[in-house]
């Protein structure tokens, strides 16, 4: 797959995700085998004004690349703008990508004709993607939903003018507004928008595990698959997908001790990209999903929600490991070296896994 000028080292990308794909986590994922990640969305009103926050938002480090920054709005010149200004930044700072929010469901998005109100009106999407590949001296994507509802399905219209306008990709979350994140994802759809258009078309929705994002190639015919919720707390599982595609081989999931770890580096890189205390509230979430499904995770994940400071949290985590290491691990994993349900040899974490080593480092 080669998107414009882009050519991902695997078909498993990174979604954008709002409050969550901040530069640690970013990092993270491509350590782990993420071929792309994009920045959570950015709003291009705030780039055309030059505001510090949202320029701050778009900040990346160099292992990160090649890295997309999503940009969310309605207006074609606001939009075009704000592509030239991410252009017009030095080298460094320049994304790999460009991506607009078709699909935000979120209230608050779509009430300014934003997100996946766009979905309701395919000339705007056109005149917005005409204008930015314009602008852009990197290639423009989208990405969207299926429609707006279930009476509005437009996906096959919306890939075809995204096509026309310029627009080098397409991502699609196999869902219609209305549906959110619930019921079960629609990926015939995604193969129907594939048979449509000659750009790459990325699927999105449903994808849990790794043999899901495997089926989802085999099945919809797309050129890859971008991984959002799957990645809470889990970095690796973009090492087992690309361990499953390249050569069917299952690997087991994380340790406690890898988790655990994690958490604390991740912890530390917070804090140098954000600061203290901005850290300390950010990570509360990203602790909560890496201790999901450990011994007495819900005391743990209570206790980091009245931690008043990074120092508190981290030596919450390190007791936590401790007590952890002298009982028995809880996590729903085969254990290393064992057979699966299915039969099929379960390697261990390998050292291309440096995640867990902070907790020895500190």
């Amino acid at each position: 797959m080669r998107i414009g000028s882009v050519v991902p080292d695997s078909p498993f990308l990174l979604a954008p995700l709002a409050g969550v794909s901040d530069s640690p986590f970013r990092q993270l994922a491509r350590e782990q085998g993420a071929s792309i990640v994009y920045t959570e969305m950015v709003s291009a009103d705030g780039l055309v004004r030059g505001n510090k926050a949202t320029l701050d938002y778009c900040a990346f480090e160099p292992m990160e690349r090649p890295i997309g920054i999503q940009l969310f709005g309605s207006e074609p010149q606001v939009m075009a703008d704000a592509a030239r200004v991410l252009c017009d930044l030095p080298e460094e700072r320049r994304p790999d990508l460009i991506d607009v929010n078709m699909g935000c469901p979120v209230r608050k998005v779509v009430n300014r004709c934003a997100g996946a109100a766009l979905l309701q009106d395919v000339q705007r999407i056109r005149e917005i993607v005409n204008e930015m590949v314009r602008a852009s001296a990197v290639p423009v994507t989208a990405k969207i939903r299926l429609g707006w509802d279930g009476s509005s399905r437009n996906v096959v219209d919306v890939c075809r003018a995204l096509e026309e306008a310029g627009a080098s990709a397409v991502a699609i979350h196999a869902r219609t507004r209305a549906e959110k994140f619930d019921g079960t994802a629609h990926w015939e759809m995604i193969g129907e928008a594939k048979q449509a258009v000659g750009i790459p078309v990325i699927g999105n929705g449903d994808v849990r595990e790794p043999a899901d994002a495997v089926r989802m190639l085999a099945t919809t015919g797309c050129d890859a698959v971008m991984l959002g919720r799957a990645a809470f707390g889990d970095p690796w599982v973009f090492r087992r997908v690309r361990a499953a595609w390249e050569r069917g081989a299952s690997l087991a999931e994380a340790t406690a001790t890898e988790r655990l770890g994690a958490g604390i580096r991740h912890l530390g890189m917070m804090v140098a990209s954000v600061g203290p205390e901005c850290a300390a509230r950010e990570m509360r979430k990203h602790v909560a999903w890496y201790v999901k499904g450990l011994k007495n995770s819900a005391r743990v994940r209570e206790q980091v929600n009245h931690t008043r400071n990074v120092e508190e949290m981290v030596e919450l985590l390190r007791a936590y490991l401790a007590e952890l290491d002298q009982g028995s691990e809880s996590i729903d994993s085969p254990a290393a070296g064992r057979p699966d349900a299915s039969g099929t040899a379960v390697e261990p974490p390998g050292a291309a896994a440096p995640l867990g080593s902070v907790v020895a480092a500190g």
